[in-house]
């Protein structure tokens, strides 16, 4: 292996893993099941952190609809 593949090897793995950290500490304050974001983090990039800002997302819309619901 060359260096450079190393240096891209390494700096993948850095992306990754920064990614999972972020999908668990987050998962983990917003109620979502946080073992498996992490996992999926560590899978590939940048999908899983795309659908789960979309996922994110979607559920903050429920949630506030559901308490405006409970206003009246």
């Amino acid at each position: 292996m060359s260096n450079l593949e190393i240096f891209a090897l390494v700096v993948c793995g850095l992306i990754l893993l920064t990614q999972s950290i972020f999908l668990f500490t987050d998962a983990r304050k917003n109620g979502f099941n946080q073992w498996m974001w992490g996992i999926l983090g560590l899978i590939q990039a940048p999908v899983p952190i795309i659908f789960y800002m979309i996922v994110k997302k979607i559920r903050k819309k429920e949630e506030d609809e559901l308490y405006d619901y409970r206003d009246y």
